[in-house]
């Protein structure tokens, strides 16, 4: 009789219905919508935060999200993730046709340049190493990406990421800028929130 009961009462009971948070998006407010909700889809994808690409690509980029936007030192790297001139040819364009592109058809390059990595860029550090270094995906923080003794040619084109100047670049040394950019995104100016 007590489970009839139950059973009955049931029936007229309401579940509690939790409103689902609103979305949000650091440096959002920089982009359009169309590229803000490419984003979610390329990270849900790829099972990347989303605040973690923004994060990279406004590093990158110098926080412009220009998808033309050039390498200053003259690397010839070019675009969002400032793909390198090998890496556009062996993913099937050039960094000419990339620069040519709007930031929203660029973003699929983007997707296309993280795939082989979906699913195992769970920090921003890895969301960064995935452009930065891949060797050291998934490595501990304090990995040691480049010595001044033993890769002094790439040690010196990274020597601005030697935050602490010990003549070594870890993980972690290489990442903090695009920690940096990751905390400024979500700055009220640049965070962007989904109105209900």
């Amino acid at each position: 009789m007590k489970a009839l009961f139950a059973w009955l009462i049931s029936l007229f009971t309401w579940p509690s219905i939790e409103p689902e948070p609103a979305r949000q998006l650091a440096w959002g407010n920089k982009v359009s919508a169309a590229f803000r909700e490419k984003v979610f889809i390329i990270c849900a994808a790829l099972g990347i935060d989303p605040d973690y690409l923004m994060a990279c690509i406004a590093f990158e980029t110098g926080g412009t999200f220009n998808p033309a936007e050039r390498n200053r030192s003259g690397s010839g790297a070019t675009g969002l993730i400032q793909f390198m001139p090998k890496t556009a040819v062996a993913l099937g364009t050039t960094t000419s046709a990339l620069a040519a592109m709007s930031a929203l058809e660029q973003l699929d390059w983007v997707l296309k340049y993280f795939q082989p990595y979906a699913g195992r860029l769970k920090t921003l550090s890895d969301v960064y190493m995935a452009i930065l270094w891949p060797k050291a995906i998934g490595k501990p923080e304090n990995y040691v990406l480049w010595e001044k003794g033993t890769s002094p040619t790439t040690y010196r084109q990274n020597a601005g990421l030697d935050m602490d100047g010990d003549h070594d670049i870890e993980k972690q040394e290489a990442a903090a800028k695009v920690q940096a950019m990751l905390v400024k995104g979500r700055l009220p100016q640049n965070l962007w929130i989904e109105q209900p």
